[in-house]
């Protein structure tokens, strides 16, 4: 994962202060890209140990057109448990008596999530990101995007319109409510001569440090399911950038996580049974030789 430690060199060294919409404020460069060939091994980062459960969750999660957290939180993944919690203590009128980030904040969001996990009801009111990911993925305007693409890759393998898109303009501002628009936008896939599946996504908004080891894993497995689903043999995953950031206060992680030396990548296996994108669950992923630095905690800007 060199490429992805040569791209927090560049923003550290080539970035310039940007204000953002958390006020957190970044370090920021525009249009970028790396490349990973996933006959190499599973491109997870090393230089620090990766939640691998949340990514395959989180994944599982948008496949199935999920867009409440409540799935995820039963499966002990709280990635995306901020986001709600925010927009409840907001709707409350009780945001203003919690110091973001604070042990007491900490203690309501504990509360906020054994809720969701427990209480049904109370999971449809408040977990509900709105028609973000997975929503767009299976029902984009009444289109299943998944199940179009696969189809095409099985019957027309050399078009050029191997696309799903998340960005759905017409529902940019339902999905800000209780989440945050799309980061990564779209995806397309391209199956070469030899019948190598490579895919492309282009994340329009890119938090380097916390969040895009999570994509870049995330899109890896994605494309490895894809191709089993398929028959195909793993080309490259292509990672293409508009805003690449790191914010103010992931600094000193990042120092951290660069003084470290990359070690080997791991293996992913996944179980030759399952012949279906949509059949796939946690049980059907082994990684195997996956020994990383330990993780470096850094707060999600909300």
């Amino acid at each position: 994962m060199k490429a992805y430690l040569d791209l927090l060199k560049d923003v550290r060294d080539n970035g310039t202060g940007k204000d953002d919409r958390t006020g957190t404020g970044t370090r920021s460069v525009f249009g970028r890209q790396l490349r990973c060939d996933l006959s190499e091994g599973f491109p997870l980062l090393t230089t620090k140990k990766v939640f691998l459960k949340g990514i395959i969750h989180e994944l599982l999660w948008f496949i199935r057109g999920d867009t409440n957290i409540r799935y995820l939180v039963q499966n002990g993944v709280g990635i995306w448990n901020e986001w709600p919690f925010q927009s409840y203590l907001n709707k409350q009128g009780i945001a203003d008596d919690f110091v973001k980030h604070s042990r007491e904040w900490h203690i309501k969001l504990a509360e906020f999530v054994t809720q969701v996990r427990d209480d049904a009801d109370f999971a449809k009111q408040w977990g509900e990101l709105g028609p973000v990911y997975g929503k767009q993925w299976r029902n984009f305007s009444g289109i299943d995007q998944l199940e179009w693409v696969l189809n095409e890759i099985k019957t027309n393998p050399t078009s050029r319109r191997l696309i799903v898109s998340a960005w759905n303009p017409a529902e940019i501002e339902e999905m800000a409510k209780a989440g945050l628009p799309p980061c990564h936008t779209l995806f397309q896939f391209y199956v070469s001569s030899d019948r190598k599946l490579s895919c492309q996504l282009y994340q329009r908004s890119a938090d380097l440090f916390l969040g895009v080891p999570f994509n870049i894993a995330s899109y890896a497995l994605l494309t490895m399911m894809v191709a089993q689903a398929c028959d195909l043999e793993l080309g490259d995953f292509v990672h293409t950038f508009g805003d690449c950031h790191i914010y103010n206060n992931h600094v000193e992680q990042m120092d951290e996580q660069l003084a470290r030396e990359p070690k080997a990548l791991p293996t992913m296996n996944l179980n030759p049974k399952v012949k279906s994108l949509f059949d796939f669950t946690f049980e059907d992923f082994d990684l195997e030789n996956y020994d990383p630095f330990p993780p470096i905690k850094a707060p999600v800007a909300v």
